[in-house]
């Protein structure tokens, strides 16, 4: 993943803080840590909204003990479903829909030059942050609309503990508009989900 330095527009700063956004909800491993200077002095060229909010993640990644961010972090995403950064499980459930979810975001990103790392899901959502702060502002409006449901069911999901990373969720549909549809309570166990891209022009063949 690349760090970009925004100019100080809307589009450039809501790709910006999808970028660092992407990058604080990875497990906070040397790379991670070794990037919070870059991610504060980009972070300190944008605002608007999810600014604020970004910020008090990026802040908690500076000040914490390692040890102590990698056991919070696992806490926190890798022992609950219900919190789990693998976006399509809310959608999706546990079923063969959810295969055809990641094949289709897969194609997607390939039809826009992007090629997310083997060994990650493309439901990841710091793979999806990637991508939505490199993409053309139409392709990363797809694909955050697309799961715009799921990352308010995870914020929903997050409040429900004390945690900094809330805060880097809600940054991120900060950078969204509002979607006024209900949101269903819990992940579907059936097949279920919503429609897949558009299998038009941008689609893939």
């Amino acid at each position: 993943m690349k760090l970009l330095r925004p100019r100080a527009t809307a589009p450039r700063d809501h790709a910006a803080l999808r970028q660092i956004a992407g990058w604080c909800l990875q497990y906070p491993d040397e790379a991670v840590l070794g990037k919070l200077g870059l991610l504060r002095a980009c972070l300190d060229e944008t605002g608007g909204p999810g600014h604020d909010e970004l910020s008090r993640t990026v802040a908690y990644l500076e000040r914490g003990e390692p040890g102590e961010l990698a056991s919070h972090y696992i806490e926190v995403f890798d022992r609950k479903p219900r919190r789990t950064l693998h976006l399509s499980w809310f959608l999706d459930g546990d079923t063969r829909r959810r295969g055809e979810t990641l094949a289709a975001v897969r194609r997607f990103y390939r039809t826009h030059g992007f090629a997310p790392a083997e060994n990650e899901l493309p439901d990841f959502l710091p793979v999806i942050l990637e991508f939505a702060a490199a993409a053309e502002p139409e392709a990363a409006e797809q694909v955050l609309a697309r799961f715009h449901p799921a990352l308010d069911l995870l914020r929903r999901n997050l409040s429900t503990m004390d945690t900094p990373y809330r805060d880097a969720v809600t940054a991120v549909l900060a950078t969204l508009p509002a979607v006024p549809a209900p949101l269903p309570v819990e992940p579907q166990a059936e097949l279920v989900g919503l429609d897949p891209f558009p299998t038009g022009a941008g689609g893939a063949r």
